[in-house]
């Protein structure tokens, strides 16, 4: 239901989309180079994260077709048009009523990724075929592994969970919805 719509922006504007092996920074991303729209998007996410992740880009091409690169890439300008273009998905069940109210809580003033979004990100989870745990499903002083690194979860400081890492005895922050692999040591 949602393909008709992405096939219209898509010839609208002549991009190129290509789904990629996952990044660790990013779920999708834009580009424009040699007067052509480019767009990538990680092939791990499930059906609801890629259309999300999707249409986030789709906003980035109509921004810059509409401004240039005179604005900032996630400026009030970018909030709107992502806005109207998620919408368009709201009156054809194509989101399950779990993602709904998140969803629409997050378009109220949605930032730079969903993966900011916290309850967003959760929700989405909820629909990946493979499940992790995140930093925020265990428990303070539990160990975790995260890119072959041994941690232990220590405490939530603002939106961000302090972790030492045992292998430099050094902190760092994480996203509280970072997947990790639980240990016992």
């Amino acid at each position: 239901m949602a393909s008709p719509q992405i096939t219209k922006w898509i010839n609208e504007l002549s991009i190129d989309i290509r789904f990629v092996n996952p990044r660790k920074t990013k779920l999708g991303d834009y580009r424009f180079r040699n007067n052509q729209h480019f767009i990538t998007i990680n092939n791990n996410l499930n059906k609801y994260a890629s259309l999300i992740t999707l249409t986030h880009e789709i906003a980035h091409a109509f921004t810059f077709a509409e401004f240039g690169n005179t604005i900032k890439p996630h400026a009030r300008q970018w909030k709107e048009i992502f806005k109207k273009l998620m919408l368009n998905f709201f009156d054809y069940n194509i989101f399950p009523d779990d993602i709904l109210p998140v969803l629409s809580s997050y378009l109220i003033n949605p930032s730079a990724s969903t993966t900011n979004d916290e309850f967003l990100s959760l929700i989405l989870r909820k629909y990946d075929s493979e499940i992790f745990l995140t930093i925020s499903e265990i428990n303070d002083g539990d160990n975790f592994t995260y890119s072959g690194k041994k941690y232990i979860k220590y405490q939530k400081i603002r939106k961000r969970i302090k972790c030492l890492n045992l292998d430099n005895n050094r902190y760092y922050l994480f996203n509280p919805i970072t997947q990790i692999k639980k240990i016992d040591l």
